[in-house]
């Protein structure tokens, strides 16, 4: 309890730098592999409060790792940065109002996700140093969640082999310890190649790439009904083959994402879907290209961190919003509907509650809800290394996920609060694990249990490699 309270004095006492870190990354959104500025911006942080730092970490110019102590266990805090295309927005209003020429957005908190989560690796190297306690505690920088599958690619380059323990968080509409539950995903790129003609001389000639996508996609469409209730699969058409309808398209191409609830799961849904391409491509006598982008787990979960990071959510208590934060996000929930703010409640198993705009509670640890499950890469993390993640109230109850009201909402003083309260939660557990050799020992052995049966194998095939991209030129 004393530490406690030493570690979430340490985390207010930093505070002021780490809002304007959230800030500043918030003004930059940087998609999958492009995080150029938000890495600098994280080095640099990096580099002013002592931290030893590892640039390019896994070959991933936009990944960094900052270590500090000595000896002892190694507790990794996992960040993120990157945003989401077609999300930019005014940031403080409750309108969409998209920033003209900027078509990025932070709309899923990762400005405060990897603020937060340095911030917390901060105050806990602090507290190391203060205490001449033996520990290491580490802030990898994480590019690339958003369908990039970064920490995938980083797992396998054995960024993580020497980590004794996880944690990280993700902004969110309720507060609680999150319940492990992801999707394995893989994302799938189909390029069919045909034969160009003159649409209307000569159309015997040609052969349609894009008749080819279009007869995938029905296939697609003809297995959900013989696929599990809990598996997902969308699509984006990457190139249509052109603007001309009176030129029969050569080429096209059509990116997959394939969803399922574990890894064999994934990999049995992605070689049917390989099939129907590859039986598209015979139906229109083209030929069809098929490469994977990139590829995650599904999470595991781990009983005894899940609950020594529930009880600092419950000695913190809810992130401290005030009648401002409250009057904000009311703006914000009158821009929803009734079934988005009671998905939310659904989505954790509690009672709805009316004229409640932002939570003022913890979820219970033995709530039952209506899971609505994503994918994460923090999941290949958590097949090699004991992980626990928190969810903490940053923003309006009944935002939809990917939004622009999560992005107008990424640097008010609610978000500040919210994001400042997870990294006291993690410092707290990360300080748990470092001074309880029992904790830490339960933590691995429920981490070997959970993978004695099916060990990890990386999902992503290991002759592909991430899709950087290239520094952008200086203005």
């Amino acid at each position: 309890m004393q530490n406690s309270d030493k570690i979430w004095q340490l985390v207010d006492a930093k505070r002021p730098e780490f809002e304007g870190l959230a800030d500043r990354i918030w003004g930059m959104p940087e998609i999958a592999y492009t995080e150029y500025r938000s890495v600098a911006e994280h080095t640099a942080m990096l580099q002013a409060q002592g931290f030893r730092v590892t640039e390019s970490l896994a070959g991933i110019p936009t990944a960094v790792m900052g270590e500090a102590g000595e000896g002892g266990p190694v507790i990794a805090i996992l960040g993120e940065y990157d945003a989401l295309p077609g999300l930019s927005q005014e940031a403080n209003i409750a309108e969409p109002r998209p920033i003209p020429g900027n078509g990025y957005g932070h709309g899923c908190g990762h400005n405060l996700l990897g603020s937060a989560a340095l911030l917390a690796a901060t105050a806990v190297k602090d507290f190391l140093a203060a205490t001449s306690r033996p520990g290491r505690v580490r802030y990898y920088g994480c590019p690339a969640e958003e369908g990039g599958a970064a920490k995938a690619f980083m797992v396998r380059a054995g960024a993580f082999a020497d980590v004794d323990i996880a944690i990280t968080w993700h902004p969110a509409s309720l507060t609680r310890v999150d319940e492990a539950l992801s999707l394995a995903n893989t994302r799938m790129d189909f390029h069919f190649t045909g034969r160009a003609s003159h649409a209307a001389a000569a159309p015997h000639l040609g052969r349609s790439a894009l008749d080819a996508v279009e007869l995938m996609n029905v296939g697609v469409n003809y297995m959900r009904e013989h696929m599990p209730s809990d598996a997902r699969i969308h699509y984006a058409m990457l190139d249509s083959g052109g603007i001309a309808p009176n030129v029969v398209q050569a080429s096209a191409k059509v990116r997959y994402a394939i969803r399922a609830r574990d890894l064999a799961g994934m990999l049995a849904l992605n070689e049917r879907v390989r099939k129907i391409a590859q039986g598209a491509a015979l139906m229109t006598e083209t030929s069809v290209a098929i490469s994977i982008m990139s590829a995650v787990s599904n999470m595991l979960g781990n009983t005894p961190l899940e609950e020594a990071m529930h009880q600092h959510l419950l000695r913190l208590g809810p992130v401290p919003f005030d009648a401002a934060d409250r009057d904000y996000a009311a703006q914000i929930q009158a821009t929803l509907s009734e079934e988005d703010i009671l998905t939310d409640y659904r989505r954790v198993g509690v009672p709805p509650r009316k004229d409640l705009p932002l939570c003022d509670f913890i979820v219970p640890r033995d709530s039952q809800g209506e899971p609505m499950i994503g994918s994460t890469d923090v999941a290949d993390v958590s097949w090699v290394v004991p992980t626990v993640q928190a969810r903490v109230a940053t923003h309006a109850i009944g935002t939809p996920g990917h939004s622009w009201q999560i992005t107008a909402q990424g640097m008010a003083p609610a978000a500040h609060k919210g994001m400042v309260h997870a990294a006291k939660v993690m410092a707290g557990t990360a300080l748990d694990v470092i001074g309880d050799e029992l904790l830490m020992a339960r933590a691995k052995q429920d981490h070997q249990e959970r993978v004695a049966a099916t060990p990890y194998v990386c999902p992503i095939p290991p002759e592909v490699q991430p899709p950087l991209q290239p520094r952008p030129k200086a203005a």
